[in-house]
């Protein structure tokens, strides 16, 4: 199976790229490498074919499906961070939505010329996030079919496209796959979302900044088992089909931060920094950061018998580990690209 993944260079991608290319198959990565794109030195001498483009430029994307006719797309690309879409909403509806629809237009028009067995198997798979669903009652859990709440442009921006992914099975017959899937973390995320955030903020004796009271609760999936769920889902999943993916822990942002400083106490004893928890400082909360999201996975695990692998203390654990071990990785990110200064904060210009 050739397989066009868009965002490959991405953190989640990159998972993904890694996932398929061991089940077997040819991968095209799409991507318009923006300041995220991040990738291992094994992964640079890998047989991924590297398309640098946008995939809001329709020339640009009918040339990649012209070029390498693939059997399915795996939709990743966009942008993924809260704060930054508070910042600069503008460049989130350009991505997520204007690009989603580029995409899917570019694939239909692919995808009509395909003979009938090949339009018959390919598939179009839209990676979205639980954020669409906004903030639930405490205790309770999204469900597929729950509606929309989103709460910030980011939410907002994935919602359209869920939206319209799944308009263009409806009217056109478009074969899609979508996924919701919760917060996912583990080695080789760009350090502006929270547990790299946190892990290299602690190693360098920086406040570790907690939002409100740090009551706001999250489902955390281990990047590994994300991308195996999503290979799942391509290979088994219904078409037109929608599926929750997360890791089944739920915790708040303080005991996550709080475990993490545990972890480095332990893996990291001589840091002059221990104990790390002394680091944690509170900072007025986000704006529309939900109290409560967490999601229902009963359908992907009772109909495509996927569960993740990873528990949160174990998958954390590794985490810690990568980042402790992978210095020569990280530091480039850290001195010239994001240094850990805070994002999204309602009083810078509007775009």
């Amino acid at each position: 199976m050739k397989i066009l993944i868009t965002g490959g260079a991405g953190f989640i991608g990159s998972a993904a790229i890694r996932q398929f290319l061991a089940e077997g198959a040819e991968i095209v990565n799409l991507d318009k490498l923006t300041y995220a794109a991040t990738a291992a030195d094994d992964e640079k001498t890998s047989p991924v074919i590297l398309e640098v483009a946008d995939i809001a430029d329709r020339d640009g994307v009918d040339r990649v499906f012209a070029a390498h006719r693939p059997d399915a797309v795996v939709h990743l690309a966009g942008g993924t961070h809260v704060d930054r879409s508070i910042d600069r909403p503008d460049l989130f509806v350009r991505d997520n939505i204007v690009g989603t629809l580029t995409l899917l237009e570019a694939a239909r028009g692919y995808w009509q010329t395909l003979e009938a067995e090949a339009k018959a198997q390919f598939r179009f798979m839209h990676i979205s996030t639980t954020e669409v669903f906004g903030s639930l009652r405490e205790g309770t859990f999204a469900a597929e079919e729950s509606p929309y709440h989103p709460a910030s442009p980011y939410a907002a921006s994935k919602a359209s496209a869920d939206h319209l992914v799944e308009a263009w099975h409806r009217t056109y017959g478009l074969p899609v796959l979508t996924t919701h899937c919760s917060n996912n973390y583990g080695p080789r995320q760009f350090p502006e979302k929270l547990i790299p955030l946190m892990i290299l903020n602690a190693l360098e004796g920086k406040p570790l900044t907690v939002y409100g009271t740090g009551a706001n609760v999250r489902d955390w999936l281990y990047v590994g088992d994300h991308a195996a769920a999503l290979s799942t889902v391509l290979a088994r999943g219904r078409v037109g089909g929608s599926y929750n993916i997360g890791g089944g822990v739920v915790c708040s942002n303080l005991e996550l931060v709080t475990t993490l400083c545990r972890l480095l106490d332990e893996l990291a004893p001589a840091s002059v920094h221990c104990p790390h928890e002394r680091l944690i400082r509170f900072v007025p909360d986000r704006p529309g950061h939900d109290a409560w999201n967490a999601v229902d996975t009963s359908l992907i695990r009772e109909t495509l018998g996927w569960a993740p692998r990873e528990t949160l203390e174990s998958g954390l654990r590794r985490t810690v580990s990568w980042y402790l071990d992978n210095e020569a990785w990280w530091r480039p990110i850290r001195d010239k690209v994001y240094g850990g200064e805070r994002l999204g904060q309602t009083n810078a210009p509007a775009s």
